[in-house]
């Protein structure tokens, strides 16, 4: 054997040497593996070719995300008859949506529409029984449509429901203090300011009442 042939014997050697070396390292794009992406995946591509960048697609919102969204705007400004037709336009969409329903209400007893309110709240109880924020909204729209009965029914109710939770005590003793029982009403403003301190005009009641 010739020096030249050796010489190719050894460069032949070292091809097919580092050949298998990078083969069995793992380190080569494998037959149904991708790439691992080098740049953040909002944007693939843009380096060699800016005319192939993708971008991820922005995700749009539901309609019920908008007819919500512009509820809670037009509530803002105020505009409550705006805010009734996206939420009926809310429940064309789901009727026992229980987020349109509770909006629903809260925006009729604004607008004094307080049947249309009492529907909405009727229908959340229909919905789940156990559901104190109901009670008690119920309760506040049979007051003002003069059923006293349903009313206490609903507050206590809401009361039995969350014991703990000051707003209803003084939401009851609100609807007491209307109807003239200003001992009745006492306790429950004493029971809300104890539940909490920060209740300011139950503590403004229980002065009033005790003098």
């Amino acid at each position: 054997m010739s020096t030249f042939q050796l010489l190719l014997l050894i460069v032949a050697g070292g091809v097919f040497y580092l050949f298998f070396k990078q083969l069995f390292s793992g380190n080569h794009p494998k037959r149904g593996v991708d790439f691992e992406a080098k740049l953040p995946d909002e944007q693939i591509g843009g380096i060699n070719r800016p005319d192939k960048t993708f971008s991820r697609p922005t995700v749009q919102p539901t309609r019920m995300e908008q007819l919500l969204a512009m509820t809670d705007e037009a509530v803002e400004k105020e505009d409550y008859e705006e805010a009734k037709k996206a939420l009926g336009s809310a429940l064309i969409i789901d009727k026992n949506n229980t987020e349109v329903l509770q909006k629903m209400g809260y925006v009729c007893m604004k607008t004094e529409d307080y049947r249309e309110a009492k529907e909405s709240y009727e229908k959340l109880l229909s919905l789940d029984d156990n559901d104190d924020m109901a009670h008690v909204s119920l309760a506040n729209v049979l007051h003002k449509l003069g059923d006293e009965a349903g009313a206490e029914k609903h507050h206590e109710r809401a009361i039995m429901l969350d014991e703990e939770y000051a707003p209803h005590h003084f939401n009851y003793a609100n609807t007491l203090y209307d109807l003239g029982r200003t001992k009745e009403a006492l306790i429950g403003y004493k029971r809300a300011y104890e539940l909490d301190d920060s209740l300011e005009e139950a503590e403004k009641m229980i002065k009033k009442l005790s003098e």
